[in-house]
């Protein structure tokens, strides 16, 4: 099982910042599509932004379009996070290996244990 290390997690305030980082020892990133996904206690889990590994193409939910940034470079992924909101709370999950079908959950073989995001006044 390919082990993928998120890091990065923390509480914040409101309209704080974070930056998110998912390593994969040994591996090269720059060759795979990869992504963020997020999930709540309860619902399913759900696709935040994903870079695609042939041209570095990004794609963004609605909710984190123009407020959270995805970028790679040789052997790590990033999600730079800014004007935090409340409902941004949620376990951030880094996901690789794409089939892709689709930005979703089951599209992604590997992924990493998460990393927990806390956004509170």
């Amino acid at each position: 099982q390919e082990q993928l290390v998120e890091s990065g997690g923390d509480t914040v305030q409101p309209g704080g910042s974070l930056r998110l980082s998912c390593a994969a020892p040994g591996r090269i990133f720059s060759r795979y599509t990869m992504a963020w996904f997020r999930q709540v206690p309860g619902k399913e889990r759900e696709f935040v932004a994903g870079i695609e590994g042939s041209l570095g193409t990004t794609n963004y939910n609605e909710a984190a379009e123009g407020r959270f940034t995805i970028s790679r470079d040789y052997d790590a992924v990033y999600l730079q996070m800014n004007s935090l909101k409340p409902e941004d709370t949620a376990v951030y999950y880094c996901a690789a290996l794409w089939d892709g079908s689709g930005w979703t959950s089951g599209a992604f073989r590997f992924w990493g244990r998460g990393t927990q995001v806390t956004v509170s006044s």
